[in-house]
């Protein structure tokens, strides 16, 4: 009876592994695809809207920009997040999950809108412990 628990955890491991890379798979061919056609931002403004209201999607009533100057965005994201529920319905941590799928994606297209563009998530303040994810995008001095 051990083995078939053993055995049990382990499929369920494999399944939720994956899930995990199927998604990274989508994001990217996303991020890709949406890459194809060459985009600048000659301003964090401008840069907001391209990245989180074009090429995230999300409604500028679930992001809140804490800080924005001519080098540094941040911002607070309070979108319904796929991510998000597929951790959850997976039983992981967002800590994890966003790592593995959304944070290289993110910096993907980021290096293409414009390379000196880092990006950076807070995983101290992310969902679902805090009330948002918070993010940074900044210019590489």
């Amino acid at each position: 009876m051990r083995y078939l628990i053993i055995i049990r955890d382990f499929l369920g491991w494999v399944a939720k592994k994956t899930v995990l890379l199927l998604g990274l798979f989508v994001f990217y061919a996303y991020g890709f695809l949406w890459t194809l056609k060459p985009r600048k931002a000659e301003t964090m403004s401008e840069l907001l809207d391209l990245f989180y209201y074009k090429f995230l999607r999300l409604e500028k009533k679930h992001v809140e920009v804490v800080r924005i100057s001519g080098d540094e965005l941040v911002t607070i994201c309070r979108n319904p997040c796929p991510i998000l529920r597929l951790t959850q319905f997976l039983g992981l941590d967002t800590r994890y999950t966003c790592r593995l799928i959304s944070e290289p994606v993110c910096r993907y297209v980021l290096k293409r809108v414009d390379p000196k563009l880092i990006f950076e998530r807070n995983y101290d303040y992310i969902r679902p412990y805090k009330d948002g994810c918070m993010e940074r995008i900044y210019l590489k001095s």
